[in-house]
């Protein structure tokens, strides 16, 4: 059996990802606190910010994974806040990296002994991985983070026949994109203009990169950039 696991496959990339999996044949869960709309992905109720639900979800799922032949752990949930090196309270920021950074970490730890030759740990960053913009300092700490967590998973797998990467993804029409830009038409289109095809990318190239990044071990410890030519300032 071949098995994918992603976080925060209920909507936008996550949701592409999903159905990208289903289509080679793999049985597809959804750990998230909204259900992915697809009948044939299993849901699995987590608030990724406890490390107890998580508990649950892989004490359900560890039957099945003793018997996967290859398993595909995407980190893709993430939270994105409004916020600055001036107004971030801490407790908002622990918030942000409870399941941004922390979650990830938690999966890992029980997830990785059960994981098979073949598999892969994916993790979505995004271009503010290895920059930073105005007004999005937590989210921008956490990415951060996820590529330091993604360059020392692949060193601490050597020998395991498990592979890593993380895929940043440009601007993505997403509802999360959507909520942090807000209603101004121009806004939107402004920011569709920072790439050499002035466009969105949508949710589904990304997710056909990440199905892509499972099955090829060369990438292993790589950073993938899926920015369409992103302009810099």
């Amino acid at each position: 059996m071949k098995v994918a696991i992603i976080t925060g496959a209920s909507v936008g990339i996550g949701r592409a990802t999903a159905e990208a999996f289903l289509g080679e044949g793999f049985a597809v869960f959804n750990l998230a606190r909204r259900a992915c709309p697809i009948a044939a992905v299993t849901n699995l109720t987590c608030d990724l910010a406890n490390a107890e639900t998580i508990d649950r979800c892989i004490d359900t799922l560890q039957a099945t994974l003793t018997q996967s032949s290859e398993i595909a752990l995407v980190h893709n949930a993430s939270q994105m806040r409004k916020d600055s090196a001036a107004a971030c309270d801490s407790d908002s920021l622990q918030q942000v990296l409870a399941t941004n950074v922390v979650a990830i970490n938690s999966l890992n730890q029980r997830l990785l002994p059960l994981m098979p030759a073949g598999s892969s740990v994916l993790y979505v960053g995004s271009t503010l991985a290895e920059k930073a913009v105005r007004n999005s300092f937590s989210y921008v700490i956490s990415k951060h983070a996820q590529l330091g967590m993604m360059r020392a998973t692949c060193q601490d797998l050597m020998g395991s026949g498990i592979h890593t990467a993380m895929i940043c993804p440009g601007f993505t029409d997403t509802e999360m994109l959507r909520t942090h830009l807000g209603s101004d038409p121009a806004v939107a289109a402004a920011i569709a203009g920072m790439n050499s095809f002035s466009r969105f990318i949508a949710p589904e190239e990304i997710a056909e990169l990440i199905r892509w990044a499972h099955h090829n071990p060369v990438i292993n410890g790589a950073v993938l950039h899926a920015n369409l030519g992103q302009k810099e300032s």
